[in-house]
């Protein structure tokens, strides 16, 4: 184009196994069990603020033994969702991969869902969906990282025009194809559109893949070698929307929590944050 960007359009794949962004290990996570019976939740009016938060592979320290001693079940229960909300975004940047931070992050995920009330307007829903969410965690863990590729993002971007809308999940990523300069950067767009039914569930369908290299990137010689790492290198529900759709079971001003259904991903959760309420350091 005139600005010197280029757009690159790869073919839609079948099944691609991929992997977290903001978790830096390669265990594979069962996703939650839902507390019980739900088709959506509705905004809670809570404004914690995320101030500091960066992602595990930014952040190294293990979880400090306060936050250690609230992670019993019996413990979690006590909590305000403000209180739960907190400790949730404390622990997700400082998960070591052991099995109890991930059954604590079920227990906050629980709790919060628990005290959500129901969506009472489909514009209030909107009102609060639209906008970029930076993806935080998932329980889709079933990719592998490779040293050519670097993430830096993934954001999922709402735009809702009623029972409808698009959706795209937009992920920013450095390649080092000699696997020693990442002298490639750009973005890699899944572009997706959406209608909402049973409350607040969003059916999601794949439109297209997009590549768009940054302005002044070198372009991949072997584009195709680029999307096949990043299929490894994304959760499978964020590159391959087809066959799932979405219930918020959680959300409000700045934390945004989805659990999938469907013959694919049946019960994956996401949480997201809503982008610029909190800090994100570079991978």
């Amino acid at each position: 184009s005139s600005e010197g960007r280029r757009m690159l359009s790869y073919p839609k794949p079948q099944a691609i196994a991929l992997l977290l962004l903001a978790c830096n290990q390669n265990k594979v996570v069962d996703a939650f069990a839902p507390s019980r019976q739900q088709t959506h939740r509705s905004l809670a009016p809570t404004s914690l603020a995320a101030e500091g938060f960066a992602p595990a592979a930014a952040v190294k320290e293990r979880p400090s033994k306060k936050n250690k001693q609230i992670n019993s079940e019996n413990d979690i229960s006590t909590l305000s969702a403000d209180e739960a909300k907190a400790a949730l975004i404390e622990l997700v940047p400082r998960m070591t991969g052991d099995d109890e931070d991930y059954r604590a992050v079920e227990s906050y995920v629980n709790l919060l869902e628990e005290k959500y009330s129901p969506v009472q307007t489909i514009d209030f829903l909107n009102l609060a969906m639209t906008g970029e969410w930076q993806l935080l965690f998932s329980t889709n863990l079933m990719g592998r990282p490779n040293r050519k590729l670097r993430l830096r993002e993934l954001v999922q971007k709402i735009e809702a025009d009623g029972f409808n809308g698009s959706l795209i999940n937009m992920a920013q990523w450095d390649y080092a194809e000699d696997e020693e300069t990442f002298d490639s950067t750009g973005n890699f767009n899944v572009k997706c559109s959406y209608s909402i039914n049973q409350g607040a569930r969003m059916v999601v369908d794949l439109n297209d893949h997009e590549i768009r290299p940054a302005r002044g990137s070198k372009i991949p010689e072997d584009v195709p070698r680029l999307v096949g790492l990043l299929h490894r290198a994304l959760p499978k529900e964020i590159f391959d929307p087809n066959g799932h759709a979405m219930d918020t079971t959680y959300l409000d001003a700045d934390l945004r929590i989805v659990r999938l259904t469907g013959s694919n991903h049946e019960g994956v959760r996401n949480i997201f944050m809503r982008k610029g309420s909190l800090e994100i350091n570079p991978m």
